[in-house]
């Protein structure tokens, strides 16, 4: 590696190649079996509240009327 010949307010800034952290970042547990289903379980709920909520929603977001709502008035009739 080059080395400087000139000096260096600093004796860090001259050794910076050399420096090796010797602090390690901490390694993750795994999570167990248990945690894993509970997980599991929790997004299969948001997800089954998600499509029930979306199929109980679909009737009133429909355009068009169906005939079971159509109510006709005894005007209609004639009498």
């Amino acid at each position: 590696m080059f080395r400087r010949r000139e000096p260096v307010p600093f004796a860090f800034v001259a050794e910076a190649d050399k420096f090796r952290s010797n602090v390690a970042p901490p390694e993750r547990e795994r999570p167990s079996a248990g945690q894993i289903a509970g997980r599991a379980l929790v997004g299969l709920t948001v997800v089954a509240g998600l499509v029930g909520s979306l199929l109980l929603a679909m009737p009133a977001l429909s355009s068009d009327p169906s005939p079971a709502h159509v109510q006709q008035s005894e005007a209609a009739d004639g009498r």
